[in-house]
């Protein structure tokens, strides 16, 4: 892990999740996120219960990180971070 991967996990402990993918799945959120990382460096994201269906949080967040061409720093529970 480099440094700034390291620095960029230290900082996405402090920051709250302002997006929340529920039953809509993430096509819902997709360009919300793509907005909020162009205004900000770190972005979180909640994945509710009824998005998960069958695929894990780990599935979920690489798919719409894919969507936008954001980078996950990390999950941590049903949260992602993406820069």
């Amino acid at each position: 892990m480099t440094s700034d991967e390291q620095t960029r996990r230290e900082r996405a402990h402090g920051v709250d999740a302002t997006l929340r993918v529920g039953k809509a799945g993430i096509e819902s959120v997709a360009d919300e996120l793509d907005n909020q990382l162009k205004e900000r460096d770190l972005v979180k994201v909640k994945f509710l219960r009824s998005a998960r269906g069958g695929t894990t949080t780990e599935e979920l967040a690489a798919e719409l990180a894919d969507r936008v061409g954001a980078e996950v720093i990390e999950t941590r529970g049903n949260t992602a971070t993406y820069h």
